[in-house]
């Protein structure tokens, strides 16, 4: 018979074409354990931090999940996606002009503290118990409430036109493919996100992550070894 599995987070490193619940359903496999979840999805198309709660830690997760974000990313200039990034098909191309980097970082900073989001089509969030990515598959397109958000910081790394590369640092329930989009529609030429990577989710960060690859093959004992336990949890928490 096996031992109980201690209670705690683990930081998997999630890789590209993974969805969240693959990752839970991987860890309850290699766990034999399953009372496991995950705080905040990550896009199928996007890597990095996913948090895995694990036993009794299930019951800090609405907790954890409310703690800021921060994201790699880069989008492409002068295509407009559906899903606004990469997974659709291109619905309209315009010319990029021969923006500076000047002009791109003005777009950037029209979106910096608090201001309304409005969340793509295709996503979780539900209209009378239905998810709007559901809803887009069958082609349909509904009013969708903006939301409140806020971006903290953001840095521009790279300026190549058509593609920026970006980091940004925001709260919670932020679209980054939205903001892509939304960058895009401000220099008029429209975006969409061809890359993102969630490199921290509030005191959680690469560091401490088991890449998708190792947690495939890892032991039950390697896996406890690498979870983060509750009392280093709390401490974390307190801070």
């Amino acid at each position: 018979m096996l031992e109980e599995v201690p209670s705690g987070v683990l930081v998997v490193d999630k890789d590209s074409g993974m969805t969240s619940h693959d990752l839970v359903a991987i860890t309850r496999r290699q766990l034999k354990f399953k009372k496991i979840g995950h705080c905040g999805t990550l896009d199928p198309m996007a890597t990095g931090v996913m948090m895995l709660v694990i036993g009794k830690a299930t019951k800090l997760q609405d907790r954890l999940m409310c703690e800021d974000k921060v994201y790699d990313g880069s989008l492409k200039l002068g295509e407009t996606t559906g899903s606004q990034d990469k997974e659709s098909d291109i619905v309209e191309v315009k010319e990029v002009p021969p923006l500076t980097d000047q002009d791109v970082d003005d777009a950037f900073n029209h979106y910096v503290g608090d201001f309304e989001q409005i969340p793509p089509m295709v996503s979780a969030i539900k209209l009378n118990g239905v998810p709007l990515y559901k809803l887009a598959r069958q082609g349909k397109t509904v009013e969708r409430k903006p939301r409140a958000v806020k971006v903290m910081d953001y840095k521009i790394h790279r300026v190549e036109l058509p593609e920026v590369d970006f980091t940004i640092n925001c709260t919670k329930g932020f679209y980054v493919r939205t903001y892509a989009h939304d960058i895009g529609q401000r220099l008029d030429c429209g975006a969409h996100l061809i890359a993102l990577r969630r490199t921290r989710s509030g005191k959680f960060d690469l560091s401490r992550a088991i890449k998708t690859e190792d947690l495939k093959v890892a032991t039950r004992e390697q896996i406890i070894e690498k979870m983060i336990k509750l009392d280093e949890i709390a401490e974390m928490l307190a801070e």
